[in-house]
């Protein structure tokens, strides 16, 4: 029994940023594992964008290593609160989503989240359920329960008060209803970002002031840094692997990530054990193991939990024959690059493009991939790595990134 409850513990706290009341973890756990009585842990999304990325998936993929632990996953689809919007952390009020668009995209969540979580441990919960017949009363007895000076404890408030910015009072009830969410979902553990901890704290607070017995225990998760290795993993910045997206492209740009991120995304994203990415790195520093092959074997797990085995050794293969130089047609010669350049400068230098307007024009078009991936940010900037750029049908040349 100590042992099992001692490898949950590890694996629990494994990449996590900050873990508040690990001591009642450890009593859910242990409860767990003697009584087989499943716990409850919650984590909420604002279904903000229809799609998800790996980014996302790093809370998720958390929620699914607790299921193996006795967790029965709350997951919450912030529907109400969705059409408040969260402060977005650059200090700037957040535009609202009307009750269509917060429902559309719900939907693909559904659709997405059962290729990690166990459906049998998983409820979807909407917070429109609850949040809607909270009703004025029940709304102030909520706000009369925290204070503006609590509030503004918090960084990005704080910091847009002093500039004197708007910070409207519909922001101010945004941690609020997410604390209540904690209440009414009889949270026993909640995960959230590190940009998330504010909330987390006010559920906490909230189960507390409102007579429960207990305080939920709180995970805060890192934000998966994207395929440039310094940015958050964003879509609008174009360093992101998307769950739905096809097999070989999936497996092509985790390849392009730079050894030092691929340990990130082994702790973050991989269901190995801590052991066992251990005794890759070791393999790695004695020379029995090659990177790439580390590598592949990440790109392979993760394009298999999202399609199949199948389909991971057939993208294996493909990204294979397109880094063999017998098999790449017209490939004129292998270019050096350093860390960080452009795909502007890069275009123009190894003469695929005259001008930088030009290279501007066959991005727009489609005419420009990188590993199979068809590149339309204008501002995309290599990260370490070995790529395949190609301009067209039959222009194609290796990029080795330093």
């Amino acid at each position: 029994m100590e042992q099992k409850v001692s490898i949950a513990l590890k694996e629990i706290k494994r990449g996590a940023n900050e873990i508040i009341g690990l001591e009642y973890i450890e009593k859910l756990v242990r409860k767990y594992y003697e009584t087989n009585e499943r716990f409850i842990v919650k984590a909420g999304f604002d279904p903000t964008a229809p799609d998800l990325h790996l980014g996302h998936t790093v809370l998720i993929q958390k929620l699914a290593l607790l299921q193996q632990y006795g967790a029965r996953v709350k997951f919450l689809i912030g529907d109400f609160t969705a059409m408040i919007g969260d402060p977005t952390g650059k200090n700037e009020t957040r535009k609202p989503l009307n009750r269509e668009q917060v429902l559309e995209n719900a939907k693909t969540y559904e659709e997405q989240i059962y290729k990690i979580l166990d459906q049998r441990h998983t409820e979807v919960c909407f917070n429109s359920t609850w949040l809607d017949t909270l009703g004025a009363k029940g709304m102030i007895e909520l706000c009369a329960k925290f204070s503006v000076a609590r509030m503004l404890e918090r960084d990005d408030f704080t910091k847009r008060y002093k500039e004197n910015r708007p910070i409207s009072i519909v922001e101010f009830l945004y941690p609020l209803l997410q604390g209540y969410d904690s209440v009414a979902m009889d949270a026993d553990i909640e995960l959230g970002g590190n940009d998330q901890k504010f909330n987390l704290l006010v559920g906490r607070f909230l189960q507390r002031a409102y007579g429960l017995n207990k305080e939920q225990s709180i995970i805060t998760m890192p934000l998966l840094e994207g395929l440039d290795g310094v940015q958050k993993m964003s879509k609008s910045l174009g360093n992101y692997v998307g769950i739905t997206e096809e097999p070989n492209a999936m497996f092509g740009k985790i390849m392009s990530v730079s050894d030092d991120l691929m340990w990130r995304y082994y702790t973050l994203l991989s269901a190995k054990t801590l052991e066992e990415i251990e005794d890759l790195k070791h393999g790695i520093l004695n020379q029995t193991l090659h990177p790439k092959a580390v590598k592949e074997e990440l790109a392979g797990e993760i394009v298999a939990r999202y399609y199949d085995n199948d389909q991971a050794f057939k993208a294996k293969e493909q990204f294979s024959k397109v880094f063999s130089a017998n098999l790449l047609p017209e490939i004129l010669s292998e270019s050096d690059f350093d860390e960080g350049v452009g795909i502007l400068d890069v275009l123009k230098q190894i003469g695929f493009c005259p001008s930088t307007s030009q290279a501007r024009r066959d991005i727009q078009g489609g005419g420009v991939k990188i590993n199979q991936e068809v590149i339309k940010n204008e501002s995309y900037r290599f990260v370490k790595g070995n790529y395949v750029i190609q301009l067209g049908k039959k222009r194609f040349m290796k990029l080795n990134i330093n």
